[in-house]
């Protein structure tokens, strides 16, 4: 059994990397389109950078929610554990939400009813 939750803990470290990594990546990403829209004088590359930048957050935070769901849950989870997971998925649930706010200047659930106007419309 030891063995087993071994793994799992290595798992979890490499799912935070992988969430650095996606922040990392992502950044990079974001920084070389908006040289690249600068370059070609695009008006909306500080937008652009934000949106792309943004997204890479997101998808970051998410990955890193994963890993620390899944460290805890292969400690022996204790009230202390269980809350500051809590209170750090909150944290990340608040950020996210912000950033999704700032790139599409709407939040996630806004989508479905404009979406759902428009087709009873049609």
């Amino acid at each position: 059994m030891e063995h087993i939750s071994l793994y799992i803990e290595y798992a979890a470290k490499f799912i935070e990397v992988t969430g650095v990594v996606v922040i990392l990546l992502g950044t990079i990403i974001a920084l070389f389109k908006y040289l690249l829209a600068k370059q070609n004088k695009g008006v909306r590359s500080y937008k652009l950078l934000r949106q792309e930048l943004g997204k890479a957050i997101l998808l970051g935070l998410e990955i890193l929610v994963a890993a620390d769901i899944i460290a805890t849950v292969v400690t022996k989870p204790t009230l202390d554990e269980v809350i500051s997971l809590g209170i750090i998925v909150l944290i990340r649930t608040f950020l996210s939400l912000s950033i999704e706010l700032e790139i599409e200047g709407r939040f996630p659930w806004q989508r479905k009813v404009k979406e759902n106007r428009l087709n009873q419309e049609a």
